[in-house]
């Protein structure tokens, strides 16, 4: 389950109009919710190789990962906010300090592979209750690293947390850049 609240500056240019934005949160983008629930599917949910060799995204999987996204413009000029509940397949799930130190710890392929604009440190654990919060974190790691708080236990599922994304530099300019350096490094594309 994720519930996003999506900087103004994620709806592109010209954007919102500003007498819809200021005091206001805006409750539907359309078409973000199916995206997310999608693309996290495409990311998470598994790849299967036919006969042929051809391969595909798992969508019906023994096992498939559910995704419910809800979806709010807010008025904030950088930064994506996510509010995410989880249920692990795994049981016993996993306690939020293991939860923490595993975001601690993940270290992405293109920071592994030596990309000069990957991160140094991906994600960030915040331990303050407050955090992360788009003023202070959206420039964490030059805009391309991520901030995660507030990790604990979930009373209906099993844990829930809070993210924090620079959607303007991660989320096109550097991630555009990294998948670029990624595909050198891997001899994808000649320089």
């Amino acid at each position: 389950m994720i519930t996003t609240m999506q900087a103004i500056s994620g709806a592109g240019y010209p954007g919102v109009p500003s007498l819809d934005i200021l005091d206001n949160v805006v409750p539907h983008i359309s078409g973000e919710e199916e995206k997310i629930e999608w693309e996290t599917l495409k990311i998470l949910g598994g790849i299967t190789e036919t006969d042929e060799g051809v391969k595909s995204f798992d969508m019906h999987a023994r096992h498939p990962l559910r995704v419910s996204a809800s979806c709010n413009r807010v008025p904030v000029i950088d930064g994506h906010t996510e509010c995410v509940s989880v249920r692990f397949a795994r049981r016993p799930p996993p306690s939020p300090q293991q939860v923490r130190e595993a975001l601690a710890a993940f270290t992405p392929e293109a920071q592994a592979s030596g990309c000069p604009s990957a991160p140094r440190h991906t994600i960030f654990v915040h331990e303050e209750p407050d955090r992360p919060q788009p003023r202070l974190d959206r420039y964490y790691q030059d805009g391309a690293g991520v901030s995660v708080g507030r990790v604990r236990q979930c009373p209906v599922l099993d844990i829930k947390f809070v993210v924090l994304a620079n959607n303007v530099s991660i989320g096109a300019a550097t991630s555009s850049i990294i998948n670029a350096e990624l595909a050198v490094i891997r001899g994808v594309v000649q320089t």
